[in-house]
């Protein structure tokens, strides 16, 4: 499956990036990441797995935290909104994909490393905003527009903040299925995804009747 390419760093003038090598350097970081976990990982480890010189990885990032963010925003560019012809059904797909790549122990412990540092890094925090949230944002106003296509929602009256309501869609899918599976460790099933698909449709449907 084709991914959105993963914002870096601008690279210094010179040779053209080598996408193979981006590949390699972020594959390499999730692999450490499962492997030594985040206090161990290292810029220099990833570079020695990725085949790389460490100049090369510094040329197109800063350092470890801006790398372990766009190799775990990669895993979440696979996610897809796939039409299954209503609503809740398109949104029953993308939540079971988002849990499936949570479960990946890769994507678990590098999004929560991340995390965890942000609370002490604006820098960061602002990184992981751009990198995955913002990105996967994409997925809400695909889901709308084609809800809003098939006569399931109204257009937004003209007064309204649609990006807001795209951050609180966002938000209440992305916060849900972080939850069940990473904090509470249940599981995301077919049973729990009808159930929480059920609870945001009626949300919703009683946002846009108001």
């Amino acid at each position: 499956m084709s991914t959105p390419t993963s914002p870096v760093p601008a690279g210094r003038a010179g040779r053209p990036r080598s996408a193979a090598a981006d590949a390699a350097i972020l594959a390499a970081t999730r692999a450490a990441l499962v492997e030594l976990g985040w206090s161990r990982l290292t810029v220099g480890d990833v570079a020695a797995r990725a085949g790389v010189a460490k100049t090369t990885l510094y040329r197109r990032w800063p350092g470890k935290n801006e790398l372990v963010v766009d190799a775990v925003a990669e895993l979440f560019d696979e996610l897809r909104l796939p039409d299954r012809g209503t609503l809740a059904a398109d949104i029953e797909g993308v939540v079971l994909q988002f849990a499936t790549i949570l479960a990946r122990p890769e994507a678990r412990s590098g999004l929560m490393a991340v995390v965890a540092e942000s609370t002490r890094d604006d820098a960061l925090r602002e990184r992981i905003r751009a990198s995955i949230v913002d990105r996967q944002k994409r997925l809400v106003l695909e889901g709308r527009a084609r809800a809003q296509a098939r006569g399931e929602l109204p257009a937004e009256p003209a007064d309204s903040d649609p990006g807001r309501t795209v951050d609180l869609i966002f938000d209440v899918v992305a916060g849900a299925v972080v939850h069940r599976c990473v904090v509470s460790g249940e599981p995301v099933d077919e049973e729990w995804v009808r159930g929480f698909t059920t609870v945001l449709v009626s949300g919703l449907a009683a946002a846009s009747a108001g």
